[in-house]
């Protein structure tokens, strides 16, 4: 398979926006809120909890109706445009939230996340735009491994800032490297030109939720996996979230030694999302999955029992290959079991599902943090959201399910 402008110009989005989700979710900005914004102990935990799950609510809200607009005004690449740039903005404004500014940190960073979990929506529409179905996980294991990579350029150019306490200019220095970065795909990506249909996107989101729902007996298998990466995809938000909280709480680690921890920790996941891309083209995306979410098992166990720094470093490494293998193939087995006619409405309606799941997950971390003030209980109710998901996964025929998206003009005819 030839690496084209195309492929390359989509692949460039995972390298840009990871600087966002790398910095400002789970290795700097988290710390920063909870431990110099709010500096409340564990009832900061639980406020960057509601944070993450306010703007999941509000993400939920919107992506149907987002969904509605990719396939109607035919500008997925436009508004993908527009919610990357909210997104650069608002983080960018962190710049000025200072200790004691509770109120508009959380609201600054809501609105960039927002952004940046509603740009996904249109961003991973266009990968059938870009590669056809057999090399489906190949490129999303490209992608994911290039977000890495992106994340890891980020914390290595963010080190020289934090290092000299300038931790408030990393907020507008990620920005930047979003913006710089994020310019390949708008220039390079070019989306397939089809006339727009003029519709109220409201009502047509209102109807498309009704009628998916409704419809969803005749994707059997893509709903039992839905419901399977709603509950496992919680506690994937959560290590995101909390994992810079954690090492900072209950190792007294230092932003320096946490970017030094993502920096070691980013290769692995690189390797994660690349090696399984090829994995899950030969055993499938099911296995691919299972065999990964196994694997979180094993982290969020260790986390608990984990007892030094060094220790921790280790759990990193392992998490990294975790994150990096679970977030690529879940993004290629949607689409592997999705027609391509309703590419875009089921990444709305997989991004409302997951993200309407995954404010319990944050929600349920902090607040446990809280009531015991120790989160190492916190860190273990993890796995109850991995082992469900796994049990849950195991019914989904894989075959059959794309064999369904596939044929689909075919199968409504009978």
């Amino acid at each position: 398979m030839k690496l084209t402008k195309n492929i390359f110009g989509w692949l460039m989005y995972d390298f840009a926006n990871s600087s966002f989700t790398t910095i400002i979710v789970t290795v700097i900005y988290s710390k920063y809120f909870v431990q110099q914004v709010v500096n409340q102990g564990e009832v900061g935990t639980a406020l960057w909890g509601r944070a993450v799950s306010i703007s999941m609510l509000l993400v939920a809200v919107s992506a149907p109706i987002f969904g509605a607009v990719a396939d109607y005004s035919r500008a997925k690449k436009k508004f993908l445009f527009y919610n990357t740039y909210l997104t650069i903005i608002f983080t960018a404004l962190l710049f000025f939230v200072r200790e004691g500014d509770v109120q508009k940190g959380m609201i600054f960073f809501i609105i960039a996340n927002f952004g940046f979990n509603s740009a996904n929506v249109f961003y991973n529409s266009l990968l059938p735009e870009v590669v056809t179905r057999n090399h489906m996980g190949k490129v999303s294991g490209w992608g994911w491994s290039m977000g890495y990579g992106g994340g890891l350029l980020a914390l290595v150019l963010m080190l020289p800032l934090v290092h000299n306490n300038w931790t408030v200019y990393t907020f507008p220095a990620v920005a930047l490297f979003f913006a710089i970065f994020s310019l390949f795909t708008f220039v390079l990506l070019k989306e397939v030109k089809k006339p727009s249909k003029r519709t109220n996107y409201f009502k047509t989101a209102l109807h498309r939720i009704k009628t998916s729902a409704q419809n969803i007996s005749k994707f059997k298998e893509l709903l039992k996996f839905i419901v399977s990466y709603l509950i496992y995809n919680d506690g994937i938000v959560v290590v995101i979230s909390f994992a810079s909280i954690y090492g900072a709480s209950r190792f007294g680690m230092s932003t320096k030694q946490l970017i030094i921890y993502f920096i070691i920790m980013q290769p692995t996941s690189m390797l994660g999302a690349f090696f399984f891309g090829y994995v899950l083209d030969k055993i499938g995306a099911k296995k691919t999955i299972t065999i990964s979410l196994v694997i979180w098992l094993v982290v969020v166990i260790w986390a608990f029992f984990c007892q030094s720094v060094t220790e921790y470093y280790f759990v990193g490494l392992l998490a990294g290959i975790a994150l990096g293998s679970s977030q690529s193939s879940s993004r290629t087995m949607l689409a592997l079991l999705t027609p391509d006619d309703k590419m875009a409405e089921f990444f709305g309606f997989y991004s409302f599902t997951g993200k309407m799941a995954a404010i319990i997950g944050p929600l349920v971390y902090g607040e446990i943090a809280r009531i015991t003030s120790d989160q190492r209980w916190a860190i273990l109710s993890i796995g109850f959201f991995f082992l469900l998901g796994i049990s849950i996964l195991q019914s989904v025929n894989e075959s059959k399910g794309k064999q369904v998206a596939s044929e689909w003009e075919n199968y409504l005819q009978k």
